[in-house]
């Protein structure tokens, strides 16, 4: 079967694709019987996966797999692509009032509490001076020359202390970004 793939990629051969059309037209609309789908869509779907294979060709790769598995991944693939398309709008019933929950769903709310826990535990390791820093600008609220003038040091050392700080935190958390 392989060779009959090879020939219709390299030229085109009506016979060689006639011999694969026989041979596999039957067995993938049986195969698409068996997924359920009624005879006219499985005749259908046989004939897209056979016009595919005649277009696809020379996409076959011996190397990768049998012909019969490349053919019938085209009609699979075929048929989900279908049944995706087919999804059919099915309407609320009447005075169907809901609203989606606006809480956060479980998943996030326990990420959200582990990443709060991994910042509170990075900010107890940071130097006393840096973690003041921190603490005052973000608990606090005070800008930069704020925390200066309350804790009498130098604009440019609280600065220093905080870039240091922010260093490390982000550092210690890089694996959330």
């Amino acid at each position: 079967m392989a060779d009959l793939l090879q020939r219709v990629a390299a030229n085109g051969d009506v016979e060689a694709f006639r011999a694969l059309f026989e041979t596999y037209a039957p067995r993938v609309k049986s195969y698409m019987l068996r997924q359920g789908a009624d005879p006219a869509t499985a005749e259908e779907l046989a004939q897209e996966t056979l016009l595919a294979v005649w277009r696809k060709a020379a996409l076959y790769s011996n190397d990768k797999g049998s012909a019969t598995t490349w053919i019938f991944t085209i009609a699979r693939n075929l048929r989900i692509d279908r049944l995706r398309r087919e999804v059919v709008w099915q309407p609320l019933p009447e005075n169907n009032d809901e609203r989606p929950s606006e809480d956060p769903a479980p998943d996030e709310e326990l990420s959200e509490r582990e990443r709060a826990a991994r910042v509170r535990a990075i900010l107890a390791e940071l130097p006393p001076e840096q973690s003041e820093v921190v603490s005052l600008a973000f608990l606090e609220g005070l800008s930069h020359s704020e925390i200066a003038t309350r804790l009498e040091l130098p604009l440019g050392t609280v600065k220093s202390r905080m870039r240091l700080a922010y260093q490390k935190i982000r550092d210690a958390l890089e694996d959330l970004r």
